[in-house]
């Protein structure tokens, strides 16, 4: 028993008797672009999506027994918000409200994404074994894999979601407290509030749809690849500056609400059967302008998405980083010498 424990006990405990000299906490903040299936632009780039975003990396906290300041292949562990977000009613500069793609759709959405990852990083300068410092100036790049926890919402109401506060969204661009055939319906600033919640509604069509009292319910919890590269300066042995610019792809299509089709009046319908109020709630929330779907599966106006086209977001971000000296490595078990 005594020797089938031993290894194994030496197993566990080398990792934590070795030495862990460095520590580099590195903080950034930058631009959010979303890449999915709401966008104005013809191109992939929906400049009009930039959104703030803030990460906070550690970097080397494995073993490092040559005692260089970095090693060519580390490892990073990264904790970040990103703020995601496109409103198809928003106008963009230059264009009028009848050249923007999906303006009379208007879908919109806002994600506050919480994610942790992990990075395999691949530092590339010139001399292995020089410490960066020294060298200044090198560029890197990482893959890794992460989830992220985010639930999309919208503003579709001027205070509490209820039929007689929801916005109507005219043809000349403005948003009124009345439809268009109302005389008397007067324009109306939206409160920037994103009280509704999209995936506590029907909002497309899908698994449980039209089966009474169930709703097609979407996870918040979303599994991303973030990958990536990099620019860095080391001002000192301790600070480094650096510019990033990287990519998370998910493995899913629902960080927007929007994937599919639209739900039919019958699927909503059976998904509140009852309540008027909610099947009335559900149709708006889906299709807040009126013109996405008419309440049927026909070619024109039940696509609401592509499911084949997966949703990305990009951060292009600036950082200032710190390394942290840890003390003098302890004696290995094995050896029983300095690392």
């Amino acid at each position: 028993m005594n020797r089938t424990l031993t290894p194994l006990l030496t197993l566990l405990l080398v990792p934590g008797l070795q030495a862990q000299r460095n520590l580099e906490v590195g903080m950034s903040t930058g631009v959010v672009h979303y890449y999915g299936d709401l966008g104005n632009y013809d191109g992939a780039v929906q400049w009009n999506s930039a959104r703030p975003g803030v990460t906070l990396t550690f970097r080397d906290f494995l073993n490092n027994n040559k005692r260089y300041v970095t090693r060519a292949l580390t490892t990073e562990a990264r904790l970040s918000w990103f703020r995601v977000g496109y409103d198809e009613r928003d106008p963009i500069k230059g264009m009028e409200y009848g050249e923007l793609r999906n303006f009379k759709r208007g879908l919109g959405f806002r994600n506050d994404l919480l994610g942790m990852s992990g990075h395999v990083v691949l530092n590339a300068y010139r001399e292995p074994y020089q410490p960066l410092f020294q060298q200044r100036f090198f560029m890197y790049f990482h893959i890794g894999v992460g989830v992220y926890y985010g639930r999309p919402k919208a503003d579709l109401f001027n205070g509490d979601q209820d039929p007689a506060n929801r916005y109507y969204f005219w043809d000349d661009g403005t948003v009124r407290n009345g439809p268009q055939e109302d005389p008397n319906a007067r324009e109306i600033e939206r409160d920037g509030k994103y009280e509704t919640d999209l995936y506590e509604w029907q909002t497309e069509g899908g698994v449980g749809a039209g089966e009474s009292g169930r709703r097609y319910r979407i996870s918040p919890w979303h599994i991303g690849i973030p990958f990536g590269g990099g620019l860095r300066y080391m001002l000192t042995k301790q600070i480094s500056l650096g510019v990033e610019m990287s990519y998370i792809m998910f493995t899913d299509d629902h960080i927007d609400d929007v994937s599919d089709r639209y739900a039919t009046y019958s699927e909503i319908d059976a998904a509140y059967p009852g309540d008027s109020r909610a099947q009335a709630l559900a149709r708006y929330i889906s299709d807040p302008t009126g013109y996405g779907t008419d309440g049927t599966i026909s070619y024109i106006t039940s696509p609401r998405g592509n499911p084949g086209l997966l949703d990305t977001i990009s951060f292009l971000s600036f950082e200032v980083s710190y390394k942290f000296k840890r003390g003098a490595g302890r004696r290995s078990f094995l050896s029983l010498r300095r690392e």
